[in-house]
């Protein structure tokens, strides 16, 4: 019989309240001089209650204008550090993923297209972005939009940012050789690279004013993944999931962020743990970033359409680069937001792809110039057919998604 004594919950050690900027156990750099927030045993189950990565500055509503006038020298906000004992650079940090939740008193999230001068996004400059949104209401495991009526999918929630804190050597070489990128590429637009920034520099600990400028004068943006983790945004690595983590400071000092549904559906939410240590894992895996094995549970979706892209900027100045799978894939991608504009805006066909369980793969990297790559549209999203047919395919009227108030897109 279940009784008071014997139902014990796993406790939640670090709890979020808004605003992000006056939260406890928050911080927005990685800097090795952030102290753990909190301390836990190997073995032990815990959760983590985590923010959404602008800190709750986008709304549920119906225009973009959050969008268009975030503040992102803030961002991301993550919670922690979480010190493990007995951990020490040069051991591999076993997590385990246990669960990935949604807030129960908020049930939503949003996929966001930035604008060119304020954030970007993948195809910033080939669209001139601007601030548009999607509302997604999560009902069990699927996601629906009043923005892009007409699709519905099943997807797993899982931690976009999540990595141990750098060595003061570490942190080092990231300003340095991000910090010659920037010199390299001058001011381009969207950039290269973001430097350190004191400007929205956040942690939320009783630290010593010294301290606080140092970590904002040296501590690394959270905005790319780097050799620790961090800003990876992994759809796979949901419950169920478990990551190996190179260890660079006593405590390995893990945080964690960024929480999404399927693709890019940023949420607010509650993540559960259970770590353990492998003694000297640098050495024995040779682990020079985390190592991962994704979740067994991913939504099924058997039939898809995909779409295929070269290395060739066809949707642009039409040049030939050589082997580069990046282009291939943004080509892939331009392909398929050319072929939903049949049916949805741009706009839509552009936070659809971001949101929805699409999977890419790289088809070719050995026949020059050509890499090929390849992006996968489950059909079983859609509640109309979007199949090539004689006839063409059917423009409906599915609307327009959130975008800003003076009616630009």
């Amino acid at each position: 019989m279940a009784t008071k004594e014997n139902s014990i919950a796993h406790p939640t050690l670090i709890q979020v309240r808004f605003p992000a900027n006056q939260q406890k156990g928050i911080h927005n750099r990685w800097h090795p001089d952030i102290p753990p927030f909190v301390t836990v045993k190997p073995g032990e189950v815990f959760k983590i209650e985590c923010i959404d990565w602008t800190g709750a500055q986008i709304g549920n509503n119906d225009n973009s204008d959050d969008i268009k006038n975030v503040n992102l020298t803030g961002v991301h906000n993550l919670s922690g550090p979480i010190a493990v004992e007995g951990a020490e650079p040069g051991d591999c940090l076993v997590v385990d993923i246990l669960d990935v939740t949604p807030f129960d008193k908020m049930p939503w999230g949003y996929t966001g297209i930035f604008e060119l001068n304020n954030g970007g996004g993948l195809f910033a400059r080939e669209f001139n972005s601007k601030a548009a949104k999607a509302i997604w209401d999560f009902k069990g495991i699927f996601a629906t939009s009043r923005h892009i009526p007409g699709v519905r999918f099943a997807g797993v929630s899982h931690p976009g940012l999540i990595g141990t804190a750098p060595s003061a050597e570490l942190l080092a070489t990231w300003n340095k050789r991000e910090g010659q990128l920037i010199a390299e590429c001058g001011n381009c637009v969207p950039p290269v690279a973001f430097p350190p920034e004191s400007v929205g520099s956040y942690v939320g600990q009783d630290l010593g004013k010294d301290v606080l400028e140092k970590i904002g004068r040296e501590g690394a943006r959270t905005i790319p993944g780097r050799e620790h983790g961090g800003n990876c945004d992994i759809k796979n690595l949901s419950r169920g999931s478990r990551c190996y983590f190179p260890v660079f400071v006593k405590g390995a000092n893990l945080s964690v962020g960024d929480l999404s549904f399927c693709g890019a559906i940023e949420m607010a939410g509650i993540i559960t743990f259970s770590t353990s240590i492998i003694k000297g894992g640098v050495e024995k895996f040779a682990l020079k970033q985390p190592i991962f094995l994704p979740s067994p549970i991913d939504p099924l979706y058997s039939a898809k359409l995909v779409f295929e892209g070269i290395s060739v900027d066809y949707h642009g100045d039409g040049k030939q680069y050589n082997m580069d799978a990046t282009v291939a894939y943004k080509q892939a991608a331009l392909n398929a937001i050319a072929y939903l504009q049949k049916v949805f805006s741009r706009e839509q066909a552009y936070l659809l792809l971001s949101a929805a369980p699409i999977e890419s793969h790289v088809g070719a990297v050995v026949d020059s110039p050509n890499a090929c790559v390849t992006l996968a549209l489950p059909l079983g999203i859609f509640e109309h057919d979007i199949l090539p047919k004689e006839d063409g395919l059917t423009k409906k009227d599915f609307g327009q998604c959130a975008i800003r108030s003076d009616g630009v897109v």
